[in-house]
């Protein structure tokens, strides 16, 4: 069976997670592993505040809550992306606008942007697909023309880059996930960038319990207490020792999914110049992680046949996401604006193929060849 996903593993997980629990004596949130990999995000990305959190949705729950939404306020983001984008919003009683895809990237157009802005707008999400970054000069320039903020849902987009920056430092507040489906794990997990320094010390508070706890370990007041909102959003050490090992390996681990990533764009090639499938585009100026590899077949029963070809191959591909504007939540708490062009069509062509470190050369020329052969060639 050739696997869908594998979690990252280097070899060097467990002895960090055995020196947190044996030598360090701290398990808990921000201890030596949490601050080793917050200085290496904020040194490696140039960020000016990385904090790790339990989720990338506990991440995007703390962005919604810096941006200090109101009920009736809206926020415009995709439908084509993961429930979490939404809910964050919703559960600070934000309206949810859902609008279309760019074709060629699946991410948010910004020409939809644009024309679903109304005088409650505040915040636009900015979701990375597949690693590959929105048009963040465009998306940033529609946000200060109308005095918005920017969240970049960057779960997918660890060490990606829009114009040598790396994405989840562009936008007013970036969100990471370390989920074991991503190129960097910690089973359970994900992290804030704070990219205004004026967030910092609410960002630190509402991470606390809603607490000035941090302010209390520097020296700044004799106490700390409950100040304002918040949560438990602190990451165990122990899941931080484990990601250590990983961004100790990071070029190595992106090197090897990118090996992986062009040697499906080069063995199926064939069939796109054939018109038989879409192949991934990259835009000028955007470096990915190869987070993902997909293909697009021509409609949805198709998609429907491939899948099941490669299942009986014992190759575990699967579709993506349901568009949230035609999921019951999506109805209940949001809404879609202007025409979906795009989002369900795509999204019902879409096939992502096995994509982890680690694959092996023969694993992926299998993927390959019975792709080739569904389609005859």
């Amino acid at each position: 069976m050739i696997n869908f996903n594998v979690p990252p593993y280097v070899g060097t997980e467990l002895e960090y997670v055995r020196e947190a629990a044996e030598v360090n004596h701290k398990i808990c949130g921000d201890g030596p592993f949490s601050r080793k990999c917050h200085a290496w995000m904020e040194d490696r990305f140039n960020a000016e505040k990385v904090m790790l959190t339990t989720s990338g949705t506990s991440a995007l729950e703390m962005a919604a809550v810096l941006c200090d939404l109101n009920p009736g306020d809206e926020v415009i983001l995709p439908s084509f992306t993961f429930s979490s984008t939404a809910t964050a919003f919703q559960a600070v009683g934000a309206s949810l606008v859902f609008v279309d895809i760019d074709p060629a990237t699946m991410n948010i157009d910004p020409a939809c942007i644009e024309a679903a802005i109304t005088d409650r707008t505040r915040v636009i999400v900015a979701v990375h697909y597949a690693g590959v970054s929105c048009d963040m000069d465009r998306i940033v320039s529609i946000a200060h023309h109308h005095g918005l903020l920017v969240v970049e849902d960057a779960a997918q987009g660890v060490m990606s880059t829009y114009h040598d920056r790396y994405l989840g430092t562009i936008g007013t507040f970036g969100c990471y996930s370390f989920h074991e489906t991503k190129n960097y794990s910690m089973g359970e997990g994900g992290a804030i960038v704070i990219n205004d320094p004026e967030y910092i010390e609410r960002a630190e508070i509402i991470r606390e319990k809603g607490t000035n706890r941090q302010r209390f370990f520097r020296g700044q007041v004799d106490k700390y207490t409950w100040v304002d909102r918040g949560s438990s959003y602190l990451q165990s050490d122990l899941n931080a020792a484990y990601l250590w090992g990983e961004l100790q390996a990071a070029d190595q681990i992106n090197d090897d999914r990118l090996a992986s990533w062009e040697a499906y764009r080069q063995g199926l090639e064939p069939l796109e110049e054939a018109g038989l499938v879409s192949l991934p585009v990259i835009p000028h100026g955007c470096r990915h992680n190869a987070h993902m590899f997909y293909l697009k077949c021509a409609n949805l029963d198709e998609r429907t046949r491939l899948i099941q070809f490669l299942k009986e191959r014992e190759i575990q591909a699967t579709f993506h996401y349901v568009p949230l504007h035609s999921s019951p939540a999506g109805k209940r708490f949001g809404r879609f604006n202007g025409e979906d062009r795009y989002t369900t069509s795509e999204s019902d062509r879409l096939v992502r193929l096995p994509m982890y470190y680690g694959l092996t050369e023969a694993d992926r020329n299998a993927v390959i060849s019975a792709v080739r052969d569904f389609y005859g060639e």
